[in-house]
């Protein structure tokens, strides 16, 4: 490349918290007018830089279309989900080759014509980007409801149809974010409303037919940094109201089909404490962590909804992570050494377990949508790292799991090349880490190796299957997942160990692993790439500030990496419901300090660094853009290497990059490319050709 890469202006700013002052000469690459971006000198930078990307990635064009094909081959373009019964019509998707978004369907279980219920094809239809939210029908099968969001900035708008007739209703509702669930015998639609913070504090009634300026509030959340959201229980007899930021939550009910009846409160909010509710009959099940950390399951009477029994223990071996109800059993699901767990239990039979048993010793399970009440067999989903998905009917009569689908691999895909391990390395403090690897049967040892992490909000990450990581482990490169501290991979426990205080545990964990691979002999330093989005974006920053030499390619997806910054300013969308995560810097100048120390943005010091690519999104609401244009300036101020430093912004899309299922696929294939141009294996081709259909 002949060009320059890009340099930021650096223009005087600086703040002053808790008697620290620190200069941010890259303030000004935030708009002042966000969310609207329309500072000519901040959009010429970001343009810059995406040429910048375009030139530098020019050259590996050929390989960019390789995998794209490879990674497009591995996908059944004419693809359709398996079809659930909800009353009298049993629903399904399907993909219709060459398109990038799904056309929904439903026909009568009792016989008939398939329908078209929503044509998302149709929808998306000359816009550059076009994603749902939510898709609800109405309980009698008549109306659905679909919130779109055409820019990315994830504010929907709802529109309502009517299946009888095929007639879009007049009714449009703007400015949502939440699911959109019917009441009142399908003549109301409840919804959450985005403030023009975006956060949902209202949740509001629509009635069929009126002007959504005159909808009803059914309930408004007064707490900065609490949000609320809409949901029904499983009966479809009360809606649930929960409102809650990242560790506290409290929940209302109200009759469905009275939803301007005034709401229940099961139990006033207390801070530390989780809850979630649903209800059998006159009985209440709380799922909730007021007693254990990895919580218990209690019932209550719903004429006293605050006096809670314990039904389900909490346990240090069995983290329960959820439950469902169903009109003769129901099912709660866990973790047990950090691997899913299914299990089927009897109303008034506390100590009956029936768990569902799965073949493999490393695997991800879970249930599926279940929308029925009364069932004789549960829908579960199934994948392992080298398993694809697959979903299941269990028979609950038999114990039988019938296998209803299997992802199919076009271009061909034999489980037999790939070995799969789970051990555990030692971080510096002596915990143990987890970490699943994938890799094929014939790789070299010491060769090069990828790991991803998220480790925040409790998110663990599981050892499912991908289809486009064969692109990387049919070239001869190991891929390792690491559930570091900050997720809930062991538990609850394990979340608490990498947030607040505790943060740099998360990335002291990662860069462990990372060393700990490469002593044990799966790879060596400098032959590792690493990648991690949004908050896993801010670990894969703090590692590199930590142990640049360890990584010899890093992508970092929308990272949230402008961390005390973006904690000290409430006018942001997610910062209040972000303390409890992070710390509150504004109140605490112990968290002021904590957060200083790790923030990425803020610690970039003059050192070499690895070879990068960073993306972002114009109208990402959760990361916003500036972070990583911020991070990627002052990363070329102060780095003294010469290694390539990319910064890619979608300036029509979100925090998720470019919406369809193609259009985001060309984004993996650069992503790929990099690493493998920078890991030196551009010129290795692909094992795959040789596993042929099976």
């Amino acid at each position: 490349m002949n060009q320059t890469a890009p340099r930021a202006q650096k223009r005087q700013y600086s703040y002053t918290q808790h008697g620290v002052t620190i200069s941010d000469p890259y303030h000004w690459l935030r708009d002042p007018a966000y969310p609207d971006v329309t500072d000519p000198d901040v959009l010429a930078h970001l343009a810059a830089e995406n040429q910048w990307f375009e030139t530098a990635m020019a050259p590996h064009k050929g390989l960019i279309d390789t995998l794209f094909a490879e990674m497009r081959g591995r996908i059944k373009e004419d693809d359709s989900t398996v079809p659930q019964r909800d009353g009298a019509w049993l629903y399904w998707s399907e993909f219709e080759l060459g398109s990038e978004y799904r056309k929904h369907y439903r026909k009568p279980v009792a016989g008939g014509e398939n329908q078209l219920i929503l044509d998302v094809p149709a929808l998306a239809a000359g816009l550059d980007y076009f994603s749902l939210n939510a898709i609800s029908v109405s309980e009698t099968g008549r109306y659905i409801a679909y919130a779109s969001d055409t820019d990315g900035s994830e504010r929907f708008t709802v529109h309502i149809v009517d299946l009888e007739t095929g007639e879009k209703l007049a009714d449009v509702i703007g400015e949502t974010n939440s699911d959109l669930v019917w009441a009142a015998h399908d003549t109301m639609l409840i919804y959450g409303h985005v403030n023009e913070h975006w956060r949902v504090q209202s949740i509001r009634a629509h009635r069929l037919g009126s002007d959504p300026a005159g909808d009803v509030e059914l309930y408004h959340e007064h707490q900065l940094g609490f949000s609320a959201s809409p949901g029904m229980s499983a009966n479809r007899e009360w809606l649930i109201i929960a409102a809650g930021d990242n560790e506290t939550s409290e929940v209302r009910l109200i009759p469905a089909a009275d939803p301007l009846a005034p709401p229940v409160l099961v139990r006033a909010r207390q801070a530390g404490v989780e809850y979630g509710v649903d209800l059998h009959g006159e009985t209440l099940f709380i799922w909730a962590n007021d007693i254990h950390v990895n919580f218990r399951l209690a019932t209550a009477p719903l004429a006293d909804p605050g006096c809670w029994t314990t039904l389900i223990e909490g346990s240090d071996a069995f983290y329960l992570t959820d439950f469902s109800l169903f009109a003769d059993f129901y099912v709660t699901e866990g973790r047990l050494n950090g691997l899913d767990q299914i299990q089927i239990r009897q109303y008034g039979d506390s100590g009956a377990v029936e768990t569902i048993a799965f073949p493999e010793a490393s695997f991800c399970a879970g249930l599926g949508h279940n929308p029925e009440w009364d069932v004789d067999r549960l829908r579960i989903g199934y994948e392992s790292m080298v398993t694809p998905g697959t979903v299941y009917d269990y028979h609950l009569t038999s114990g039988a799991l019938e296998v209803l689908k299997v992802q199919e691999i076009p271009s061909g895909y034999d489980p037999r090349l790939y070995a799969v391990e789970r051990i555990s390395i030692a971080a510096r403090d002596g915990a143990l880490v987890p970490v699943s690897i994938v890799q094929r049967r014939d790789r070299e040892p010491g060769g090069p190796l990828h790991v991803y992490s998220y480790g925040a909000y409790g998110y663990g990450v599981d050892p499912g299957f991908s289809t486009n990581r064969l692109s990387l482990v049919d070239r001869g490169m190991a891929y390792a997942i690491a559930h570091i501290r900050g997720g809930d991979d062991l538990g609850r426990r394990w979340y608490l160990a990498g947030k607040l205080e505790q943060r740099t545990n998360t990335f002291n964990d990662f860069v462990d692993v990372a060393r700990g691979l490469a002593e044990l002999g799966y790879t060596a330093p400098g032959r590792i790439s690493a990648s991690g989005g949004s908050a896993g974006g801010e670990l894969i920053g703090a590692a590199i500030n930590q142990a640049p030499d360890l990584f010899g390619a890093v992508v970092a997806h929308v990272p949230f990496v402008d961390v005390l910054a973006t904690m000290l300013d409430d006018s942001l969308p997610l910062t209040p419901g972000e303390w409890p995560e992070w710390g509150n810097p504004i109140e605490s100048a112990a968290a002021f300090n904590t957060i200083r120390s790790y923030s990425p943005y803020d610690q970039v010091c003059a050192q070499a660094y690895p070879p990068m690519l960073v993306t972002a999104g114009l109208n990402d609401p959760r990361v916003t853009y500036w972070e990583p244009a911020k991070w990627v300036a002052k990363l070329r101020e102060f780095k003294t290497d010469d290694n390539v430093l990319l910064l890619k912004t979608n300036m029509g899309a979100g925090h998720a990059g470019k919406s369809g299922r193609f259009e985001g696929l060309r984004e993996d294939a650069e992503e790929m490319a990099f690493i493998l141009w920078q890991l030196g294996l551009e010129g290795s081709a692909s094992s795959s050709a040789a596993v042929g259909r099976k």
